[in-house]
């Protein structure tokens, strides 16, 4: 009996096309921001608590490089989210289906959150 299958599936050896890869890294993020979820209210929970409160939060998250990082890393995993979850919704009113339009939607996607996440890093340092 011959059996036509592959052997090996090893996924770096395909080539995803543009779309896929905006919708895999789609759920990525959201992967990624329900795991920042809990940091995020911890310490949205610590600044309303006073404002001296405030002031420590601010300067653990804006003094130092690291806090600075993970600000940054916060903000453009949420900006691609954002414009990529629009996609989708558009998607789902029937545009951009089309392999030319849908690969055109990926590539403004990265391109806006690309910028957005520039944008987000010049209002952070």
């Amino acid at each position: 009996m011959y059996r036509s299958r592959p052997e090996n599936l090893n996924l770096l050896n395909f080539r995803f096309p543009l779309t896929a890869i905006a919708s895999i890294t789609h759920r990525i993020t959201g992967i990624l921001l329900f795991a920042a979820m809990p940091v995020v209210l911890y310490f949205l929970d610590q600044s309303l608590q006073s404002e001296a409160a405030f002031e420590q939060v601010k300067e653990d998250f804006l003094g130092n490089s690291a806090g600075r990082f993970l600000l940054w890393l916060i903000l453009s995993v949420t900006a691609y989210h954002l414009c990529a979850g629009i996609r989708h919704l558009i998607m789902d009113f029937g545009y951009l289906e089309g392999l030319k339009s849908g690969r055109m939607a990926a590539i403004v996607v990265f391109v806006l959150a690309g910028v957005l996440a520039v944008l987000a890093g010049v209002w952070i340092w």
